[in-house]
């Protein structure tokens, strides 16, 4: 099953698997439900009518989206590479305690087709693909979407402490093109793809799988709701296994495609 989130005629309205749910269909509602109760209240307001309009991002306006970092070797050397402050990221990878840190604000995230960015005062910039879950307020996972984190790399590589800087900022952060409302065996081995192009042409290639991932989707889903309460659930990104090398940056004209299982979200970089 497919949730996705459209607007048509300044109205927005949910659809699971191309037909629109009733108007009574709340999402935050939905998030907030017990797994047990969340499948069949969704179920049981589909209508036969099908979906038109603009796709949006699936999510709404207050809700939050959370990310995960160094969760795959890649992302680990990758940072290890990037900065002089030497071993941080290992012992991360290392820990017990998995890095956590605010992504979004559901009104800041781009959904698909819509523009991303990359911040004027950095010279080194990539998207992160990573498997992005939704997690509801027992904190179970309901199910997965496709997940952008635009970063700024040389500004995280100057000091770890200004990663928030180089991960939160206006087009930064993008999910979509739906939610595939699925069980958590299913969400183990999904092949993840980024392709990036620029004037028509690809310009990067590269792939892994959401097994490479050092820790489990419910142990950090758990951490998460560790001592936060999300009342209307929440997103968590679980880190990227893909990252270009250190020669290439995100230039703006650039279309960047990810992939993840059935799912593939598309943006371009805007100023």
């Amino acid at each position: 099953m497919i949730l996705t989130k459209h607007r048509w005629r300044d109205v927005e309205r949910w659809a699971l698997d191309g037909l629109l749910l009733s108007p009574e269909f709340d999402f935050k509602r939905f998030c907030g439900m017990h797994s047990t109760e969340a499948h069949p209240y969704l179920t049981s307001l589909q209508t036969g009518e099908r979906a038109v309009g603009q796709t949006l991002a699936p999510i709404e306006y207050d809700q939050e989206v959370w990310a995960c970092g160094v969760t795959y070797a890649r992302s680990r050397d990758a940072r290890e590479a990037e900065t002089d402050v030497k071993n941080v990221y290992d012992m991360v990878y290392e820990a017990k305690r998995p890095e956590l840190f605010f992504k979004a604000i559901g009104w800041r995230v781009r959904g698909p087709q819509s523009a991303i960015r990359i911040r004027r005062d950095s010279h080194w910039n990539v998207p992160e693909p990573e498997l992005t879950l939704l997690v509801n307020s027992p904190g179970q996972i309901l199910g997965y979407c496709v997940g952008d984190d635009v970063s700024s790399r040389n500004i995280e590589g100057e000091n770890p402490l200004y990663l928030p800087q180089a991960k939160m900022y206006d087009g930064s952060c993008a999910i979509g093109p739906g939610i595939c409302i699925a069980d958590m065996d299913s969400m183990r081995d999904l092949p993840i793809t980024l392709m990036i192009e620029r004037d028509d042409e690809i310009i990067f290639m590269g792939d892994t799988s959401t097994s490479q991932i050092k820790r489990s989707f419910e142990e950090l889903a758990s951490y998460l709701t560790m001592e936060m309460t999300f009342p209307s659930g929440a997103f968590l990104m679980t880190g990227t296994g893909i990252i270009p090398e250190k020669a290439f940056s995100l230039s703006v004209g650039d279309k960047v495609t990810i992939t993840i299982g059935t799912l593939a979200l598309e943006n371009r970089v805007e100023s």
